[in-house]
């Protein structure tokens, strides 16, 4: 009887921990991983490192994304990324996590 008083306490900070920690971090992953598989051509997107740009391309491997940046003397930017950069959605100028 001692032995399970003392582990009760022990259990209720465990299953806090997983409802208010581990639980939500799981579905937000889940969710920016539905969003990454859910890229196509002309979507336009945010990375990590803070560049906006439009989608020219997705590699067929789904690993590498040529993106347009922008636009000197009248000369398109390119840049190929990884598809792991990628961290926000961009839709109607507003940033979309996940979705």
């Amino acid at each position: 009887m001692d032995m399970l008083s003392m582990l009760i306490p022990f259990a209720v900070l465990g299953a806090i921990f997983y409802f208010l920690l581990i639980r939500p971090e799981q579905a937000k992953r889940k969710q920016h991983q539905n969003m990454l598989e859910n890229l196509t051509k002309g979507d336009e997107i945010v990375t990590n490192g803070g560049l906006h740009g439009k989608i020219l391309g997705i590699s067929n491997d789904k690993k590498i994304v040529l993106l347009s940046v922008g636009e000197v003397n009248n000369n398109e930017v390119k840049i190929q990324i990884s598809l792991s950069a990628i961290a926000f959605l961009k839709k109607g100028g507003e940033l979309i996590e996940g979705e």
